[in-house]
C-alpha cells in the first residue's frame, strides 16, 4: 500500500478527494492527514495573497470560522471523504511547528511521499516559506505541491 503524508488547512473538497486518491493509479492509498488551519498570525499574509488574486472582498472580509472546532469539523469532514473513496485515512490537527510534526510523521508511517495541498500564499512561495519549499529539505520523500480547490468554483 502507498502512504501519503497530506498537509492540508482547510476541508477537502470533492475535486481534492478525487485529485489525491487517483494520482496512483488503481494502487491503494493510505492517508496521514495534518490539518494546519491557517492561524491569526497569517492574516496579513492572506489578505496579501486575497489581494494578489484579485479578491478584494475576500481581503478586506479576513475573517471566518477558523477556531479549534472548526479545524476539528474540516479534518473529520476531509478523512471521511478520503474513507468514502475506500482509502484509509487518519489524522490530527496541526497545533504548533507543523514541519517538526511532518517529519516525524513521515518517519513514523514509513511514508513515501508528502503532499501539500493549500490555496496559493504567493509571499510565502516567493520566499520559499511555503511547507512545501521548507518539507523538501527536512522529510526525506518525495514532496508533491498541489493547489487545493474551492466548492464555489464548482458548484454550478
Amino acid at each position: 500500500m502507498f502512504t501519503s503524508v497530506l498537509m492540508i488547512e482547510k476541508p477537502l473538497t470533492s475535486v481534492d478527494v478525487e485529485f489525491v486518491t487517483t494520482l496512483h493509479g488503481d494502487e491503494p492509498v493510505s492517508f496521514v492527514v495534518l490539518m494546519q488551519p491557517r492561524g491569526d498570525q497569517d492574516r496579513l499574509l492572506r489578505a496579501i495573497d486575497d489581494v494578489a488574486l484579485g479578491e478584494l472582498d475576500e481581503a478586506v472580509h479576513e475573517t471566518g470560522d477558523q477556531g479549534p472546532a472548526a479545524a476539528v469539523r474540516a479534518l473529520e469532514h476531509s478523512l471521511a471523504s478520503l474513507r468514502a473513496t475506500g482509502s484509509q485515512a487518519v489524522g490530527q490537527i496541526v497545533e504548533d511547528h507543523p514541519l517538526d510534526l511532518l517529519k516525524s510523521v513521515v518517519d513514523g508511517v514509513n511514508a513515501d511521499e508528502v503532499i501539500v495541498l493549500t490555496a496559493p500564499h504567493y509571499v510565502e512561495e516567493f520566499f520559499h516559506r511555503d511547507w512545501a519549499s521548507r518539507a523538501r529539505h527536512k522529510v526525506g520523500v518525495p514532496v508533491l505541491k498541489l493547489f487545493a480547490h474551492s466548492e464555489e468554483a464548482h458548484s454550478e
